[in-house]
């Protein structure tokens, strides 16, 4: 988005951003619930009864291990990509496109390959008993042939997204979600080939969206493949990951609660009137029919995601806690609707997936009932996780979801079978909800409470008058007094120096908060390259830069950080300085700047390094401090006079 559109996230009425933002993303993620969904309509309704669906239970966690991996190189090449086109990095963006299909390719076969050693150990891993293991192979050995496939779907359609073309993202799912509505009753009940019938469906789906995204990969809109695109590059798949890891994280949070849950399910259910193999059955209809639920709360939020970036961004507060206000309650007024659908109709849900058997249509009720009852809260801590993602707060996403999932749910629901039997198991999930809702309250108020309006300064908003000649552009490692060598440096040429200012331009340029762009590789989070991504910051990077050439079209000046020496790359004139300095030399300035400690100065210097660092990385592709990099790179411990006299020689001799 250019800034004109980014303005537009902070004047148009939200109730309509949201409308044109959210409904393609809730539509986009309820075709892809059909791919979850279908098959077990269709078996349920089979000859094959509970029994079946108990094995397309049992396979679904290990596909959902698979697509986290393609996820996690999917979405990190989109990241990467988004990155990419910010900067205009033509060189980089292919090869991290290329590399996520590398390594996807490559991980999918190891998957394959294990996943077949190791059939029957993971099948009976994940709930399969005496009774449905022949199904549940049938099933298995044709979805895991087609994994590759899959994978490789799942991969490539997130890149697709994030090159601006969400619509064919969305036609290669619909399409392979349609074919496989299509061929599943023609191959369970035409040709009678039962469970096997609905995998092939699957597959055949599955190829379908693979051949669209393939065709769109050879006219994208922002890069090309080449042969080189695909020989692994560390440097940047490395990158890719950093990206990407947290959707992994995510998925596999799904894995390890699937697994639980089955095997507690089994082995209760086993002790129980149900037997195992109904559990298991029920609960994978349980939890495919909730991610209906919750897609649609992924759907509204997401829409809200553009609006919060440049709203938070702009702190502009009063937007983000109508945005926020908006969503919450869309949010509870879906979750309120599904509880109560949970609640008084369960049965109406569960006979559209087959079965009479009375002890199943008991157990379902029971599921329905407890294990979804607190489904809003449910709702509003996955609202809460994004709308963390959305305002640059990763670590908070994580710990939101994270909580819920793995430090409440997964414990109760081993634990509480041993004193309440098998609905021990389903009163887990609402427990879990109710815990988790209290850690996002407390969260979500805390972040509120922690929002500030910050004012302009309209002296340092000012373009500063110059002359014609170098831009001379500083970067410094923390504590070797690069600013006040730049100043020094601006003031003995004659011409302006920014700093401070360069942000404050940036936020009257853009409407963003001068203090928000001023900080932004300044974070104290630990998943600081993701937050890096997150779109306020990403809406940061991009007016600072705007602002950064305007400034070097302007004239002569002096300009430290912000990879001023990348974004001004293909300026003639511009010079780009290196400033460092031995370790002692820069502990001792930051001890008498800041008045700390010696350890915390050390500690200070390696984190504001490495987030500096970090940036430069994610924003030209390059190493930071690589000498090759820059012009001249010079040693503060000589002193910033004596720093600031060299540079101003080396600038002159070159301007004889």
């Amino acid at each position: 988005m250019n800034n004109e559109e980014n303005k537009f996230l902070g004047s148009e009425k939200i109730s309509k951003l949201l409308l044109k933002f959210s409904i393609p993303c809730i539509l986009s993620l309820l075709i892809s619930s059909l791919y979850n969904i279908v098959d077990q309509i269709f078996i349920g309704n089979s000859n094959l009864g509970y029994l079946g669906n108990a094995a397309t239970g049992v396979v679904y966690p290990i596909t959902i291990i698979a697509v986290a991996f393609a996820w996690c190189f999917g979405d990190g090449a989109a990241a990467y990509l988004s990155l990419c086109q910010g900067r205009g990095d033509t060189k980089n963006a292919h090869i991290s496109v290329g590399n996520s299909i590398t390594f996807t390719f490559i991980i999918s076969i190891i998957f394959l390959i294990l996943g077949y050693i190791f059939k029957d150990q993971l099948l009976f891993l994940f709930g399969a008993s005496n009774q449905s293991i022949n199904l549940a192979r049938d099933y298995y050995t044709i979805i895991l042939a087609g994994i590759p496939i899959y994978m490789l779907g799942n991969s490539i359609n997130a890149v697709i997204r994030a090159d601006g073309s969400p619509r064919i993202s969305m036609l290669a799912t619909a399409l392979g979600a349609i074919i496989n509505i299509i061929l599943d009753p023609i191959f369970i009940f035409t040709f009678d080939l039962g469970i096997k019938g609905a995998a092939y469906a699957t597959v055949i789906g599955q190829i379908a969206t693979l051949i669209v995204s393939i065709i769109y990969y050879l006219k994208p809109k922002t890069f090309k493949l080449t042969f080189n695109s695909f020989k692994i590059n560390m440097q940047i798949f490395k990158n890719v990951i950093k990206l990407g890891v947290s959707t992994f994280i995510t998925q596999m949070s799904i894995v390890i609660i699937s697994l639980v849950c089955n095997i507690m399910l089994s082995k209760y259910g086993a002790l129980s009137k149900y037997g195992s193999d109904i559990p298991i059955a029920v609960i994978g209809i349980t939890m495919k029919v909730f991610s209906i639920v919750i897609n649609i709360i992924v759907g509204i939020i997401l829409g809200a995601q553009p609006i919060l970036g440049y709203n938070y961004g702009a702190k502009n507060i009063k937007r983000v806690k109508e945005t926020f206000k908006i969503v919450t309650i869309a949010s509870l007024l879906v979750g309120i609707i599904s509880t109560v659908i949970f609640e008084l109709s369960p049965t109406t849900i569960i006979k559209i997936f087959g079965s009479n058997e009375p002890l199943y249509l008991e157990f379902a009720v029971i599921c329905f009932r407890l294990f979804l009852m607190l489904v809003t809260f449910t709702c509003l801590i996955k609202m809460a996780s994004i709308f963390f993602q959305a305002v640059g707060e990763p670590l908070k996403a994580a710990i939101t979801s994270l909580t819920r999932d793995i430090v409440f749910f997964v414990p109760l629901v081993i634990i509480l079978p041993k004193y309440f039997g098998i609905k021990g198991a389903l009163i887990a999930a609402p427990i879990a909800d109710f815990l988790g809702m209290i850690v996002t309250a407390i969260l979500v108020i805390k972040f509120f409470e922690c929002l500030e309006n910050n004012e302009v300064s309209e002296n340092d908003s000012i373009l500063k008058d110059s002359k014609p000649g170098y831009i001379i552009t500083i970067s410094r490692m923390h504590g070797s007094q690069g600013k006040k060598i730049g100043e020094l440096v601006a003031s003995k040429l004659n011409i302006p120096y920014y700093y401070k200012e360069m942000t404050a331009l940036a936020a009257k340029e853009s409407g963003l908060d001068k203090e928000f762009i001023s900080n932004i590789n300044r974070s104290k989070d630990i998943l600081h390259d993701l937050y890096l991504t997150s779109s306020p910051v990403k809406y940061a990077i991009s007016a600072q830069d705007k602002v950064i050439k305007m400034i070097a079209s302007n004239g002569s000046s002096v300009i430290v950080g912000r990879a001023s020496d990348y974004v001004l790359k293909d300026n003639p004139k511009v010079i780009k300085i290196f400033i460092y300095a031995n370790m002692e030399y820069r502990i001792k300035n930051i001890m008498e700047m800041y008045n700390d400690s010696r350890e915390q100065a050390i500690k200070n210097i390696i984190k504001s390094d490495k987030n500096r660092a970090s940036y430069y990385e994610l924003v030209s592709g390059s190493i930071w401090g690589n000498i090759e990099n820059y012009d001249l790179c010079i040693d503060a411990s000589i002193g910033k006079e004596k720093t600031a006299e060299i540079i101003c020689e080396y600038i002159n001799k070159i301007n004889e």
